[in-house]
């Protein structure tokens, strides 16, 4: 306790930069912390949405008792987001809960009566900025549904009350309300692992980085002080606690900043929300759990950090005061990095097989240990490298700005590293960030390259059936009719039936694979080889078409012999129809019975939101069928994207972090080295080319192996996935660039450190 307190005193009575250097390590400590505690809260988040969701779940049967309230659920898009409604029969007779209680869904004090409408702040807003949506709510708006009965706060749902025989034949008897899962999740758990994992290659091993930088700030000075101690008779346990006094503390204080930083910014996000992610601000309340990782663990790795700092002052006194040789760096790191490669690269080898590598079984668990261990093995190897590089020139070059570089990181090779590892960490969580993006975006994508939507035309006016085809995104307009059946006349026989496209030959071309054998102004014969559709049919059929206006009520289309041959893509609103049948050929202004208006676009996430937010715009209350595709899925997808490109923003704060931080801590210790040698008469031109020296080289070397570690390391990510991309060589060349980058940041963060001002002061003894 005593060498805990001298610690203390040594830190608040050694002078004004001490001082501000103990406050810079909290400040730095600070913003670790924070990024760490949001990184812990996301999942928290996440989970919360699902419990809400789970908890206003209705629990039904299909027999409906007398008495019984009746419950009808409708899951719609409107624009990009899901629609929720459920319709809602009170019966006579209360539903009893899983206690034996009156049962009503989380958020409502009481069921809707017939012609209530409970809905959520969002959707109150929306019927008055788009009154047309009030034909989905049929009824008048009774109250608000509270935040317990909502996913998150900007979610479209609403409780609708009406009569028993309006929802008899499709409604479910109500017994309660409340799951132990949620119907659609957030996140999916398979994914959300994988999200897991990405998040803590993109934050926490920079995390780490950064943290331990921080802990080592004036490294060398404190080891220097740390040493005289030891030589005025302290123990070698008691310099580790007057050492701990110093970097525990510091830590400890900027863990209770980080979190109080991470409050704050959760009140803030949750108020403003992010891309596809919205959530109230309890969400995002620290966690015991997270409090205590945070306030536990980042002292613990401070504590870590300064024992290895001050064992060298305890083991060699004499040696750190007369600055003598140190040790060759250890080699254990490097077994690390050839552990990781070995499993990494043993995988890329599956990927040229006839039997890719799988993510089932141990593999699950070998591939996250191989990046992790490729990753600090990486790091833990960079000084040793920089040592033997440095030590090879030094001998050999007889350039006096190089040799001086080298011998410097010769003699200092941990300095160095400190600068650049939190870079070379960015580049490498950026290529494994790629293969996250790239398996994703094959797994949610839609395999065609284009998207269908079909809107039933009875819901449209004419004003808003052209409005639509006029939507921004949207490369191809169609209609797809059916033909009628005359119920009447049945003798118990199927009628044959054939759904015709009406469209032209450049948009049937635009909504296909291939087309061919089209010609504009005739009626003909759709075939897909690939497809059944219409095998049975013969040449010579005529089929009755229905109009709701025009002249003529009803119009024959004869089956032609004249056929296009075409391919469609997996899913398409095309690929029902046998007939093509121009526009020219319709009655004028005739709009057809039992027609659906098809639309086309690019099948990019972007695009997709992009159109489903236009088709909004047009026409709030109609229902849309996205071919192919789940409306949930898609906010799925963009909650993920949103995750990560918030993990990839705090890696790249984090590495930056890292580097200023560390860059202007070696330059306040090389001051002195750098005065001794300007004052023999170096220039500084001459002395700034040394410091651009010393830290672009190793810097270099890292990046390339961090380039090609990387690379290997998102590979054995992708083969395991199953993506349909094993090498990602579109991305090398914006991972070229980014380090091209990074160099560029590391030769301007060395040019302050040698001034034009000599100031001998910095060279006397201590």
């Amino acid at each position: 306790m005593k060498e805990f307190l001298l610690g203390l005193r040594l830190l608040f009575g050694a002078g004004r930069g001490n001082r501000i250097r103990f406050f810079l390590m909290a400040a730095g400590g600070s913003l670790g912390v924070c990024c760490l505690a949001l990184v812990l809260t996301i999942p928290q988040i996440l989970d919360a949405h699902d419990t809400r969701a789970a908890a206003r779940e209705p629990r039904t049967t299909s027999a409906q008792p007398a008495g019984s309230t009746l419950v009808l659920q409708r899951a719609d898009p409107y624009g990009s987001v899901t629609f929720n409604r459920v319709f809602v029969a009170k019966g006579t007779e209360g539903t009893k809960g899983a206690k034996g209680t009156d049962s009503t869904p989380p958020g409502l004090d009481e069921l809707p009566g017939p012609g209530e409408v409970f809905v959520s702040p969002r959707v109150h807003d929306l019927l008055r900025e788009q009154p047309a949506v009030k034909g989905l709510l049929p009824g008048r708006e009774t109250g608000l549904i509270g935040a317990a009965g909502l996913a998150h706060p900007d979610e479209l749902f609403a409780y609708v009350g009406t009569t028993r025989d309006r929802i008899a034949d499709e409604g479910r008897a109500l017994k309660g309300f409340g799951y132990d899962y949620a119907p659609f999740p957030a996140v999916d758990p398979s994914t959300l692992t994988t999200l897991r994992f990405a998040l803590g290659s993109l934050v926490l091993l920079p995390l780490g980085i950064f943290l331990s930088v921080c802990a080592r700030l004036s490294a060398a000075a404190r080891t220097r002080r740390l040493a005289s101690l030891r030589l005025l008779g302290v123990s070698t346990r008691g310099v580790q606690r007057v050492n701990a006094a110093e970097t525990v503390v510091a830590a400890l204080l900027g863990a209770v900043l980080g979190l109080v930083e991470c409050w704050l910014l959760n009140q803030m996000m949750a108020r403003t929300g992010l891309a596809s992610l919205r959530w109230y601000p309890e969400d995002g309340t620290l966690s015991a759990t997270t409090v205590a990782v945070c306030l536990i663990g980042c002292p613990a790795l401070a504590w870590f950090v300064g024992r290895a700092g001050a064992r060298e002052a305890a083991a060699g006194p004499l040696a750190v005061r007369r600055t003598a040789v140190p040790r060759r760096p250890a080699t254990w790191g490097a077994l690390l990095l050839v552990t990781g490669l070995g499993i990494v690269t043993g995988y890329c080898v599956t990927g040229l097989t006839d039997r890719p590598a799988d993510s089932i079984g141990p593999n699950a668990f070998l591939i996250p240990v191989g990046i992790l261990l490729t990753g600090l093995g990486l790091v833990l190897t960079l000084p040793l490298l920089s040592h033997a590089l440095a030590r090879r020139l030094a001998r050999s070059t007889r350039s006096l700005t190089l040799n001086l570089a080298m011998r410097r990181n010769e003699v200092e090779p941990g300095s160095t590293m400190r600068v650049v590892t939190g870079l070379v960490l960015l580049v490498f969580a950026a290529s494994l960030a790629q293969g996250v993006l790239i398996q994703l975006e094959q797994v949610t994508r839609p395999s065609a390259p284009v998207q269908d939507y079909s809107v039933p035309l009875a819901s449209l006016t004419p004003e808003q059936q052209r409005d639509l085809a006029g939507v921004q995104g949207v490369r191809a307009h169609a209609m797809t009719m059916d033909s009628w059946v005359d119920l009447e006349k049945l003798d118990g026989t199927l009628q044959e039936q054939a759904t015709a496209l009406i469209a032209t030959c450049d948009q049937l071309e635009s909504m296909v694979r291939r087309a061919e054998g089209c010609r504009d102004g005739k009626v003909m014969r759709l075939v897909d080889p690939n497809s059944s559709v219409g095998s049975d049919l013969t040449p010579g059929t005529s089929f009755p078409y229905r109009f709701g206006a025009g002249k003529a009520r009803t119009l024959n289309i004869t089956l032609p012999s004249e056929r296009i041959v075409y391919s469609a893509y997996p899913a398409s609103a095309v690929g029902s129809a046998v007939l093509l049948v121009p526009p020219s050929a319709l009655p004028a202004a005739a709009r057809p019975d039992a027609a659906q208006l098809v639309l086309t676009s690019s099948s990019d996430p972007d695009r997709v939101r992009e159109v489903l937010d236009g088709i909004a715009a047009v026409a709030p209350i109609a229902e849309i069928e996205l071919i192919g595709v789940n409306i949930q899925g898609l906010e799925q997808i963009a909650v993920i994207e949103t995750l990560l490109a918030v993990g990839m923003i705090m890696g790249l704060v984090i590495g930056v972090a890292a580097f200023v931080v560390a860059a202007t801590d070696r330059a306040v210790e090389r001051r002195p080295q750098v005065t001794a040698i300007m004052l023999i008469g170096a220039r500084a031109r001459t002395v700034r080319t040394v410091q651009c020296v010393q830290v672009v080289l190793p810097l270099s070397i890292g990046l390339a192996l961090a380039l090609v570690t990387g690379k290997l390391a998102e590979s054995s990510y992708l083969i395991t996935g199953g993506s349909a991309v094993y090498w990602d060589v579109a991305g090398t060349p914006l991972l070229a660039l980014a380090a091209a980058g990074v160099v560029a940041v590391a030769i301007a963060g060395t040019l302050p450190l040698a001034g034009r001002r000599i100031d001998p002061e910095l060279i006397r003894r201590d």
